[in-house]
Formats: C-alpha cells, sequence, structure tokens
C-alpha cells in the first residue's frame, strides 16, 4: 500500500524534470533573444530590437512557411485521402507493396529525397526557383502520415456496412464516399492535416537543399540567422517561430477536438 502511495508523487516528480529539462532550454533561448547582450544578461536590459530585426530581414519566411503548410494539408487532403481509400479497400499484393514504397520518403533522410528531386526537376528552371518545387517536396515527405491515419479509419468495420447499404439504397460512389464515408472519417482527416502542417511548418533538411536566397522558410531563415549573425538574432528569431507556430497548432487542435466531440455526439 505505501508503494501505490508513493507512486503518484514519484510520476509527478519525474514529469516535473523532464517537462524543465525540455522547456529550460527554449526559455534561455527567448530569454536571449529579449536582451541587449546575452553574454551580460538580463541586466544588460531587456529589448524588442532583435525582434524588429528579423521582421525587416526574415519576416517573408513567416508568411510563406504558413501558405506551404496549408498548401500541403489541401494537397495532402485531395491526393491522399482518395489514396487511403484506395488502399483501405484493396487486397492486392500491389496495394501493399505501394504503401509499403509510399512510406521511403519517411525513412530515407530528407537530403536523400531532396537530391532525388533536384535530379528529376533540376533542369526545370523556373519550377527549381519558385516554392512550388519546396511544396512538391514537403508532399512527397508528408503524404505518408496522411494515408497511413485515413487508410486506417476507412478499414473500421462498421464503414464497410454503412458503405455497403448505402450501394444498396442505389447511392453512387461520390455520394457514398463523400456523403458517408469521409463524414465518418474526419476525426481521421483533421488529426492527419494536423500532423501535415506541423510537418510542413518545421521540416529543415528537406528543405534547406530545395530552397533557393529567394525561397526560404521559417527553420531555414533560422538557420541562417543562426550561422551567420549574432546569437540575439538567433535566439529572437526562435522567439518569432514560437509566437506564429502554437497559436496556429492551438488553434487547429482546438478545431480537432470540436470535430471529434461533435462526431463522438
Amino acid at each position: 500500500m505505501r508503494t501505490h502511495s508513493k507512486t503518484p508523487g514519484l510520476l509527478v516528480a519525474v514529469t516535473l524534470v523532464v517537462s524543465l529539462f525540455m522547456i529550460a532550454p527554449i526559455g534561455l533561448s527567448v530569454m536571449a533573444g529579449l536582451v541587449n547582450n546575452y553574454s551580460v544578461g538580463i541586466k544588460s536590459g531587456l529589448t524588442l530590437r532583435w525582434l524588429t530585426e528579423v521582421l525587416d530581414v526574415y519576416g517573408s519566411t513567416v508568411t510563406w512557411s504558413l501558405l506551404l503548410g496549408l498548401m500541403c494539408v489541401v494537397g495532402n487532403l485531395l491526393i491522399g485521402v482518395p489514396c487511403a481509400y484506395a488502399l483501405a479497400r484493396s487486397k492486392s499484393r500491389a496495394a501493399r507493396a505501394f504503401e509499403e514504397l509510399l512510406t521511403l520518403p519517411v525513412a530515407v533522410p530528407g537530403l536523400a529525397t531532396a537530391l532525388a528531386l533536384i535530379l528529376t526537376y533540376g533542369h526545370m528552371r523556373d519550377f527549381r526557383q519558385s516554392f512550388g518545387f519546396i511544396l512538391v517536396g514537403h508532399m512527397v515527405f508528408t503524404l505518408p502520415f496522411m494515408v497511413r491515419a485515413v487508410s486506417a479509419a476507412f478499414q473500421r468495420h462498421d464503414l464497410l456496412a454503412m458503405e455497403e447499404a448505402a450501394r444498396t439504397l442505389g447511392a453512387s460512389f461520390a455520394q457514398r464516399f463523400l456523403g458517408v464515408l469521409v463524414p465518418a472519417v474526419l476525426p481521421a482527416i483533421v488529426a492527419g492535416s494536423l500532423m501535415v502542417f506541423t510537418l510542413s511548418v518545421g521540416e529543415f533538411n528537406l528543405t534547406w537543399m530545395l530552397h533557393t536566397p529567394l525561397t526560404r522558410t521559417l527553420p531555414v531563415g533560422l538557420a541562417d540567422s543562426y550561422a551567420s549573425m549574432r546569437i540575439e538574432i538567433g535566439s529572437a528569431y526562435t522567439l518569432v517561430f514560437l509566437i506564429v507556430i502554437l497559436p496556429v497548432l492551438w488553434g487547429l487542435q482546438a478545431i480537432g477536438k470540436i470535430v471529434e466531440k461533435h462526431h463522438g455526439s
């Protein structure tokens, strides 16, 4: 009995230690972006000068990262959801082999995937120098996450029965797919969309190979600021990253909870 009574306290202590271990570096980095001189510390005074410089130099990366993330979600919905349905309903070995191949961009390092894209499309100069090239790379990387999440939802036995009932009643494939199946797996689609958006906005390795000086994203700009400027600039960039991304993620999670609650009721 004494062991059980001490277990909750031990778990709380471990949780606090792990949280402190993860959050403390982020807090220190944020603080470094708000002081006049990091080597002196907070005694040098607080300032927003570094944030202003980051927005002046790298402000466009914020907009493009969010747009790329949203376009990546839209592309995954248009391609990934029908693909997930096809894989969920197919029993052929070819479908299983395709599903395994679909996960290769996740298993292979992002630099290798980016090099393959450059070798394939590098001769298309206008495309190579556009954000569309980065978008293709992000979709190749994130598509398996959307397909796996939604495909598992499509395989539920109750959905098979619902689809068969709709077919018996004379519903066309479009009516069954859009009117019955998609609403039934909406929580999985929202969860997959959240994962795709998060991965797209934070992707660095693949983007670093695909970007040009005029097509930088948030993570690439963050790396540039750390490499070429003083630490206060890089830390201020980290703060900008958190200010931009966290509210978006919280909003998407709130939408997911609303959809799941509505679906459950």
